[in-house]
């Protein structure tokens, strides 16, 4: 008789275990959905920002091999501000970079200024379909001169200033991986009167202050891990005017790569190419890599 009360205790101690087990890795597989739901799907405003400052040195002290010091620094920030619902969504992110390099016996020469906005509005149309509608604006800090004389200003804050507005589609698979395609868009470029005294400048006519197009536009972005720890943005701008030269397309692709270090530390590498013939004949390329600290917003 002792036996089997033995048996019986140790069977029903047994069954609690399991139970209680089975109700913890219950409860522990629904929070994981929940949370899954919600990082997929969140409702309502998500907001997130980060500062980022980038340190480059280079020091020769009689290094035979030659060779020139520099220091240069880049600080910018990034702030998206997002709003999704069952049959809205609408992305907005706003960018500003700012760089100057300082070499051995040399002024200060920029390296980076950049200011743009985007804004990204869609109604659900079926499945990942959005009707969109788009904004874009773009301009930068400060002066920029002529390479070849480093005296002669060829365009300050808001000269040039770039603006885009658009409708059409917009395929969304996720925040990391969308496409906008605006089969109706205009574009304003504003320049000072003074850059277009002696000829056209940013395709802006001689004497005047602005030009006006009407094109269509391809914009996409894709955001993702290559490995652990580090991650690739690719943005993807096309744009032709419907009025003139339709068969050249503007573009502008930007590469930002992170290799994160830990929450405040991380390799940045940042390339960017523009080709826009009405304001150079050629493609345009910028490239900045540096060790950069960073702070969330």
């Amino acid at each position: 008789m002792k036996k089997i009360l033995l048996a019986s205790a140790l069977i029903f101690s047994m069954n609690s275990i399991f139970s209680q087990v089975s109700e913890k890795e219950l409860l522990k597989k629904t929070e994981e959905a929940v949370a899954k739901i919600q990082e997929e799907k969140p409702n309502g405003w998500v907001k997130k920002g980060m500062f980022t400052f980038l340190l480059n040195q280079a020091n020769f002290n009689n290094w035979l091999a030659g060779g020139q010091s520099s220091i240069s620094g880049n600080a910018g920030v990034k702030y998206d501000f997002n709003y999704k619902s069952d049959t809205w969504t609408w992305d907005n992110k706003f960018f500003a970079n700012y760089g100057l390099t300082k070499l051995q016996g040399q002024d200060l020469q920029k390296t980076d200024d950049r200011v743009e906005f985007n804004s990204l509005l869609g109604k659900k149309a079926t499945g990942e379909w959005y009707y969109s509608a788009f904004f874009n604006f773009k301009t930068q800090f400060d002066s920029g001169f002529d390479p070849a004389d480093n005296t002669m200003k060829i365009s300050h804050f808001f000269s040039p200033a770039y603006f885009q507005l658009g409708i059409g589609m917009l395929w969304k698979k996720s925040d990391n991986l969308k496409i906008n395609f605006a089969p109706a868009t205009s574009k304003l470029i504003m320049v000072h009167k003074h850059f277009t005294d002696a000829g056209p400048s940013f395709g802006v006519a001689q004497g005047d202050s602005s030009r006006c197009e009407f094109g269509a536009a391809l914009n996409g972005y894709y955001k993702f891990n290559m490995i652990e720890n580090v991650t690739a943005e690719n943005i993807l701008n096309l744009y032709t005017n419907y009025l003139e030269d339709g068969q050249n397309v503007d573009i502008d692709y930007t590469l930002n790569i992170v290799m994160k270090v830990n929450k405040y530390l991380s390799t940045n590498i940042s390339f960017q190419t523009i080709y826009d013939d009405n304001a150079f004949p050629g493609f345009q390329t910028r490239e900045v890599i540096g060790i950069g600290v960073n702070y969330g917003l």
